[in-house]
């Protein structure tokens, strides 16, 4: 490991900063730190306090959108115009965490109804969990650490976060902003290390709640290796099916997949991927897509006029190009992209019916490909696309209210959106994968709920 870390632009690789990367020793002590925090009930923060400085969090941020924007734009490739959106999604999430403590409460339980629990009242109170490790993403550079550090701090959880070694800097922000709002440094600790010192930090016994966004290969793997005791929130990605019937909107549809496929060059864990087509209607969205792909400004992420950006790594673009060479080779017809632009940018993709086998239709590419099939029966589609082991949000187009519950019914994800792409969201819905998808619930209330615990109390008295 070379002494600093030094953070690249994945478009054209010039430097942008470079970090200290943080010790073992330092990793240490951020630890027994957070374990002395969870510990110390009467030096907790008060909810009132925390709910001020996740304010005044909000508006720091607020104030500074376009300079977060320009930034995590540049270090994560994705284009400036979605990267607005991302930071104006972490300000609603900051505020939402402020206003959802007051959720944070406990429940009546039922007593004096037998004689068992005659003369007792019992309630139920909800605790922070305790000490926190947040290991991130570079997808979504800003707000995924909102969503895994703000609702540790929302419910009394001191947090380390690791960020994304390719995209610290936003991380970094975020952390500065709450800092100037009023939080103590000793409750959030950012660390910059490499994997190995990541995972002897999962594993520590004084660890309550691993908060892991990334793939399934480590994130499984990092569950198996937890303390006992030691939760876990899991988000990994997913091959993001859509059921498109012959009655669909295609105006409206097309438009919409191509945007929820190439959204940051497809690097987003509900990415429309795989796309089901009846076969009446099959030329038609094809050629769309393919048009559309074509159209697409694709380039420099601090451009004004970019629409997809670069993969996050030169050896993304190659493995994607192996990929659809293979899907190709085998059968796959294709109608836009199929090839690299630079070294960093990979041109939007489209291809009509990769065999079922195929890794672009097996595993999750992460990369600007859409994959088309054709299907003359619904239930022959709807088994396809539930016969990955992957399992996020799916989507269904038609006009036919009957097809669309019916539909989202026997979809295999937790999310169908019905007339709309895979890759929506709102900062206040619950996010979750099924099977390898993930483990736990996120968004900011369901994190919440997450990171505290409830603890139940039992009163006895002759005067209840």
């Amino acid at each position: 490991m070379t002494d600093r870390l030094k953070v690249l632009s994945p478009y054209d690789g010039h430097i942008i900063s470079d970090l200290a990367y943080t010790t073992v020793a330092e990793v240490e002590q951020a630890i027994a730190t957070v374990d002395r925090l969870a510990h110390r009930y009467d030096e907790a923060i008060p909810a009132p306090e925390r709910i001020e400085i996740l304010e005044r969090t909000a508006t720091l941020v607020e104030a500074k959108t376009e300079i977060f924007a320009m930034q995590a734009a540049e270090e994560g490739g994705k284009p400036l115009l979605d990267s607005r959106v991302e930071l104006e999604r972490a300000v609603q999430g900051i505020r939402e965490a402020a206003r959802s403590i007051n959720q944070m409460v406990g429940r009546e339980i039922p007593m004096n109804i037998n004689a068992a629990s005659k003369n007792r009242l019992a309630m139920t109170i909800r605790e922070p969990i305790g000490p926190v490790v947040a290991i991130s993403a570079f997808n979504h550079p800003f707000n995924l650490i909102v969503h895994q550090v703000i609702p540790a701090i929302a419910v009394g959880c001191p947090v380390i976060v690791k960020p994304a070694m390719t995209t610290p800097l936003s991380c970094l922000n975020l952390i500065q902003c709450l800092y100037e709002a009023g939080l103590p440094k000793e409750w959030c600790h950012v660390v910059l290390c490499e994997s190995d010192l990541a995972e002897k930090m999962v594993i520590d016994p004084r660890v309550a709640l691993l908060s892991f966004i990334g793939s399934a290969k480590v994130g499984w793997y990092l569950r198996s290796k937890v303390a006992p005791g030691t939760r876990c929130i899991l988000e990994h990605g997913g091959t993001a099916p859509v059921i498109m019937d012959s009655s669909a909107h295609l105006e409206e549809a097309l438009p919409l997949l191509a945007k929820g496929g190439f959204y940051h060059a497809g690097q987003v864990c509900v990415s429309v991927q795989r796309l089901f087509v009846h076969e009446s209607i099959v030329h038609t969205v094809t050629t769309g897509l393919g048009e559309l792909a074509k159209a697409m400004v694709v380039g420099d992420p601090i451009k004004e006029t970019t629409e997809v950006g670069p993969l996050i790594l030169e050896r993304e673009v190659e493995r994607v190009s192996q990929w659809v060479d293979e899907a190709q080779a085998a059968g796959g017809m294709l109608h836009s992209g199929g090839k690299s632009i630079t070294s960093s940018c990979y041109a939007p993709t489209v291809i009509l019916n990769p065999p079922d086998d195929a890794k672009v239709s097996t595993e999750e590419i992460f990369g600007p490909v859409i994959n088309v099939y054709t299907y003359k029966d619904r239930m022959e589609a709807i088994q396809r696309a539930n016969q990955v082991p992957f399992s996020f949000q799916a989507a269904v187009f038609t006009k036919d209210v009957d097809v669309a519950l019916d539909t989202a019914k026997r979809l295999n994800a937790a999310t169908v959106m019905i007339n709309d792409h895979t890759a929506f969201r709102v900062d206040w819905m619950p996010f979750a994968g099924r099977k390898t998808s993930g483990l736990g619930v996120g968004g900011i209330v369901p994190t919440m709920l997450e990171m505290t615990e409830e603890k139940m109390m039992v009163f006895r008295s002759n005067l209840i």
